[in-house]
């Protein structure tokens, strides 16, 4: 199989590709300079290098095929200070080494090469070294024309979505068209937020790059441990799509659970607060869900949504919580009883008492007897529906932990 000629791969110079040569003219194996997300920037061409077909199909598909053993390499390889010697994967695969490309503490990318017939020397490791930091300058250069025009489409979001532009200002800021169709994405880490944790702070970065490489249209703004991404005329299917592989590529890039929120779709940008609160919402609840899809929109979660915002506005206002069920629910605690399981059951099943008596495995006589009692000892009201409403919601949501707040902006 043979390499292309005359590499052109898009946003890379041929600056990056004399790099590549130079490297490998000293170390006499094939040499690819990645980013970080392990797309393929520069390789080298030489003749009569020295190359295996993971490093073939990683230049001709401008990107290293996906090995999880691999990731734990990539890893290494960053967090170290100088030149890797890496484990073959696959007999069929050639050793290597590898350097980090880094800017003072800012990590860029990788260098990879393939050594020769006998183990990289001190020059090979100086030359790997010295075209490491020649990349990271290059690199530099060429991402700070882009970087100021990403930081003014971040900064123009992060105002619309706060409803600090009015409609026209946030449009012309945004640089939207005149008759936008606007979607908006969340995408966050799964689990419970910790404070400090800095899968947040890795994902900012890898969702940066990720939509800069595969929608140039798109702003993208991080508020919190929420990455945003505005698109600004793609239909609904299409948002869709691009939610779940940018799921698919994160999570793989992270080695993480990244759960994705796709809004309703507006043509107004001063509808853009509105579509932050719904995003917020649905991954409020998802990300908390281990079982959750990794994309979700409002008609999937809604009940979820509205159960979540329910449980907020009962913390808030006390008062408004049915006496008798948190007596009845301190009883069960104190003495051990199971009012508010049976109570539960039965409104679960719809007032079926033959069915609600077979999940708890009791007999139904047990279960109308309970029933009973607990209109007795705690004022509950079982036969008007509103009130079976009220206390099935509240009952609800005693046996569900609560979902987090949303972060504040930051």
């Amino acid at each position: 199989m043979e390499l292309p000629e005359s590499p052109t791969l898009d946003g890379t110079s041929e600056e990056l590709f004399a790099l590549a040569n130079a490297i490998a003219a000293v170390i006499g194996g094939s040499v690819a300079i990645e980013d970080l997300d392990h797309r393929v920037l520069a390789y080298s061409s030489l003749p009569g290098q020295r190359i295996d077909e993971l490093r073939r199909r990683g230049i001709l598909n401008r990107r290293v095929p996906d090995q999880p053993e691999q990731l734990r390499q990539y890893r290494d390889v960053l967090a170290a200070t100088g030149v890797v010697r890496l484990a073959v994967l696959a007999p069929d695969e050639l050793p290597r080494a590898a350097v980090a490309i880094r800017a003072g503490d800012l990590p860029l990318g990788t260098i990879w090469a393939i050594e020769a017939d006998t183990p990289i020397d001190a020059d090979g490791g100086r030359a790997l070294l010295d075209g490491a930091r020649l990349a990271a300058l290059h690199m530099l250069r060429r991402r700070s024309a882009a970087e100021l025009e990403m930081r003014a489409h971040e900064d123009a979001l992060r105002g619309a979505l706060d409803g600090g532009w009015g409609p026209e200002e946030a449009r012309f800021r945004l640089g939207l068209p005149d008759r936008p169709r606007l979607t908006l994405l969340g995408l966050a880490p799964a689990g419970v937020p910790e404070r400090g944790v800095p899968l947040a702070v890795r994902l900012s970065a890898a969702a940066a790059r990720h939509w800069a490489a595969v929608h140039a249209e798109s702003a993208v703004a991080t508020v919190g441990r929420t990455v945003y991404v505005l698109l600004p005329h793609d239909s609904p299917a299409t948002a869709r799509r691009l939610a779940e592989q940018a799921v698919a590529a994160l999570g793989r890039t992270l080695d993480a659970t990244v759960r994705a929120a796709v809004s309703r779709q507006a043509a107004d940008p001063a509808e853009l607060p509105e579509l932050r609160a719904e995003v917020d919402d649905i991954l409020r609840v998802t990300t908390t869900d281990p079982d959750a899809p990794p994309v979700s929109d409002l008609a999937a979660t809604h009940a979820r949504v509205l159960l979540v915002h329910l449980s907020d506005q009962l913390a808030r206002r006390p008062g408004l919580r049915h006496p008798g069920i948190d007596a009845m629910v301190e009883h069960d605690r104190a003495r051990g009883t199971d009012y508010a399981a049976s109570v539960t059951a039965w409104l679960d099943a719809v007032g079926n008492v033959a069915e609600a008596a077979q999940r708890l495995t009791v007999h139904p006589n047990t279960l109308k007897y309970r029933l009973r009692r607990a209109r007795e000892l705690f004022g509950i009201d079982l036969d008007h529906p509103d009130d079976r409403l009220s206390c099935w919601l509240q009952l609800r949501l005693q046996r569900q932990p609560p979902a987090p707040v949303a972060d504040p902006a930051t």
